[in-house]
């Protein structure tokens, strides 16, 4: 139930005063910011109070709703007030053995709601009502389901356009963070947290912000330390190790993905099988061949060890398709072509979905297969059309990374071809 006076009846009351959807009213807020993406359940979410608006939003909602600032503070302060009720009607409610006393109860609520000494209690009553249920659980549902929703990959929308519908559940998760939970309920945060702030160490990694990215990754790996998860650990590790992977340090990228090894012990897990596939891509650019397709063995029996729900096509599984993508790295920076087309092969035939990111790095990989066969021009050719068919939404960050070291491989004219590309826009 939402406060009476609270930012979610002010901001309803005026959309419905205007005669606007909620998604009409969420147009109105994209396109008082530019354009960039502002998600109608975000809306509905400050409505029903699920979440409260932070700082950040002030300023938009009172331009967009024609009223002030302050109005807006007010009404959060309101709403606010509201929650602290709950969770002090909730602490009373958790006294074992004890009676609660009707005067102290009814003295706290008023207190809570700024309501002492008001003549007329029914507004005491509805606040006491709401606050018999926990608010907390509401958000921390509500997480969860943030969490299973995101997990699911990019599903052929740009990594910014994904960042930028994440951004409310950050919020939300910092004010979570903030509150006091028991050990059992902040086990299961903690675990959420790990994968929400892991999800984003993995666009940012996407998009080229490497120092951005190592930095989600540290918080994603302190949050599932704390959550007691080893495969959780062992799955930010591995996507962690990836950062140095790609952007050309794979000696630390061998270091870290060893040590989620570790941490994913034995049993089958896409964690698991995810270290050991960039173990071997890690070991193949350092020029340990031997260490290598020992890796690509291991990350061949742990994948076929994998049931559906390990091996589910989302960003905490380990689909066959990532599989091939990972050992067609691996082979063709072996420079073991043969092997790589067949793996490239296998992951194309399983790309159903858009995978503008993954359909790039296999024409680059195969493209890098063409020229240590040996031509350099066809090679360059591939590359070139890879990179004209691919978004500009795409062409930052890792697809350009691997062009560019390709670029770096082609001698002569080939080389300049792919530059010139490069640099075109």
């Amino acid at each position: 139930m939402m406060a009476p006076e609270g930012i979610g009846a002010l901001l309803k009351g005026i959309r419905e005063a205007a005669g606007l959807t909620r998604e009409e009213q969420a147009a109105v807020l994209q396109a008082a910011q530019g354009g960039k993406w502002f998600d109608p359940e975000n809306l509905k979410r400050w409505e029903t109070e699920k979440r409260l608006p932070t700082p950040m939003w002030h300023a938009l909602l009172a331009e967009c709703y024609g009223t002030s600032t302050e109005e807006i503070v007010r009404a959060v302060v309101a709403s606010r007030r509201r929650r602290r009720l709950h969770r002090l009607i909730g602490e009373e409610a958790r006294e074992e053995g004890s009676a609660v006393d009707r005067r102290k109860f009814l003295g706290v609520a008023a207190a809570a709601t700024g309501m002492a000494g008001l003549p007329d209690i029914a507004e005491a009553r509805q606040g006491i009502n709401a606050g018999l249920s926990a608010s907390d659980s509401g958000d921390l549902a509500y997480l969860s389901g943030a969490f299973e929703r995101h997990r699911g990959g990019y599903r052929g929308r740009p990594p910014n356009e994904v960042l930028g519908q994440m951004k409310g559940d950050l919020d939300l998760l910092r004010e979570l963070l903030g509150r006091p939970h028991p050990a059992s309920v902040r086990a299961d945060l903690a675990r959420t947290a790990a994968g929400i702030t892991g999800l984003v160490a993995i666009i940012q990694h996407d998009r080229g912000e490497q120092r951005d990215a190592v930095g989600w990754f540290a918080t994603a790996e302190q949050a599932a330390r704390e959550s007691g998860d080893r495969h959780m650990l062992a799955w930010v590790l591995s996507r962690h190790a990836m950062v140095p992977l790609n952007y050309g340090a794979p000696h630390a990228a061998a270091t870290m993905a060893i040590r989620a090894r570790a941490e994913a012990g034995r049993s089958p897990s896409a964690a698991g099988a995810l270290a050991a596939a960039v173990t071997a891509r890690s070991l193949a650019a350092v020029g340990d061949r031997e260490g290598a397709l020992r890796a690509v063995a291991d990350a061949r029996a742990s994948a076929a060890r994998l049931d559906s729900v390990q091996g589910a096509d989302t960003w905490f599984g380990y689909p066959a398709q990532k599989h091939h993508v990972h050992l067609s790295q691996a082979f063709t920076l072996m420079g073991r072509t043969r092997e790589a087309y067949g793996e490239q092969e296998s992951a194309l035939a399983l790309t159903t979905s858009p995978s503008v990111m993954t359909r790039a790095l296999i024409a680059v990989d195969r493209a890098a297969c063409v020229r240590a066969d040996g031509d350099p021009a066809t090679a360059a050719d591939l590359a070139v059309n890879a990179w004209l068919q691919l978004p500009t939404a795409y062409r930052d960050g890792l697809v350009r990374s691997r062009v560019e070291a390709l670029c770096q491989s082609l001698p002569g004219r080939p080389g300049s071809t792919l530059r010139d590309a490069l640099t075109s826009r």
